[in-house]
């Protein structure tokens, strides 16, 4: 008699959705991927990497979403280490893409469909970003042009108003984002929807571990841009992100995260001229935020967040 071998089929995406202490972000977003998969009909399977959340987390996916893939870390491994764990985990499955997902976001209808049709009309595209919007329906920002020495007088010094939606600050038309709008290129979207090759992800290492928090996607998409490869904005494609609930948490820590994260990029993608200046910016910057805090912790956080700029 003939062995028969069992083939399981190749997933289409796997999602890795990393969480810490945002249990009911968490379970609106899972339950609108799973609506989602069954909507479309994409073969997709999920990785819930935690971060050593407290609020209940796992007891809401073993109860809920008992399909879910869960890696428990015990500590906060930050964003992107957490990302690259349920990548590798996933890699056995030998998905054809990766979505990385963040907790507070929600699916919207035929979101994950667009997004796969247009990587798979597109083999010189490394990675897609979703339209995003706020929980009320604003228009959010959904990607950016690489981060200069313009975007730090932006976030540092006061300046007209009319200039912060501009290209001088790295933003994209408003216009472009329009549902009905094709695909736009960028340099990077945010890293709350990542859409990734998987030989991309695989030939550019993921996410730099040595980013804990903030700018990693900036930082990886930097990379696989060098590699060769284009990065898309995918209007038709709608993803609601309500923001930084994991982060609220923590604001002065997320200040310093953030600066941190910020001069790590730049010395890690700049010369030394324009690191330089950058470090000059961003010194008399935040030592204004300092002494203008009226929280003792944030001026704290601001004093080490220029000290990290020195350094």
């Amino acid at each position: 008699m003939a062995a028969f071998e069992l083939i399981l089929p190749m997933l289409d995406l796997a999602i890795v959705i990393v969480s810490w202490n945002v249990r009911d972000y968490l379970r609106d977003c899972l339950t609108s991927v799973y609506a989602e998969l069954h909507r479309s009909g994409i073969t997709g399977a999920v990785w819930v990497v935690d971060n050593g959340s407290t609020d209940g987390t796992l007891s809401l996916l073993k109860t809920l979403f008992p399909q879910v893939r869960v890696i428990l870390n015990t500590e906060n491994r930050g964003f992107g280490a957490a990302n690259n764990q349920g990548m590798k985990a996933a890699a056995a499955e030998s998905p054809r893409y990766y979505f990385l997902l963040n907790p507070d976001t929600l699916v919207r209808p035929g979101a994950m469909k667009e997004m796969l049709r247009f990587m798979d009309s597109r083999p010189d595209v490394g990675v897609a970003g979703a339209r995003l919007v706020y929980g009320d329906g604003r228009f959010q920002h959904s990607a950016f042009a690489f981060p200069g020495l313009r975007q730090l007088l932006f976030d540092l010094l006061p300046l007209p108003a009319r200039f912060y939606e501009s290209r001088w600050n790295g933003r994209y038309p408003r216009h472009y984002y329009r549902p009905d709008n094709k695909p736009f290129p960028v340099d990077h979207t945010l890293g709350a929807t990542m859409m990734v090759r998987q030989n991309v992800a695989e030939s550019t290492g993921g996410f730099d571990e040595a980013f804990h928090m903030y700018c990693e996607e900036i930082d990886w998409s930097w990379r696989i841009r060098e590699a060769g490869w284009t990065i898309y904005t995918v209007p038709a494609a709608e993803v609601v992100h309500f923001g930084g609930e994991s982060t609220k948490q923590i604001p002065a820590r997320s200040v310093i995260n953030l600066w941190g994260s910020r001069a790590q990029l730049y010395r890690k993608h700049y010369g030394p001229l324009k690191r330089r200046l950058a470090m000059k910016l961003a010194v008399l910057g935040l030592r204004r935020y300092a002494a203008a805090a009226p929280d003792p912790s944030l001026k704290e956080a601001y004093e080490l967040a220029a000290a990290s700029w020195e350094r």
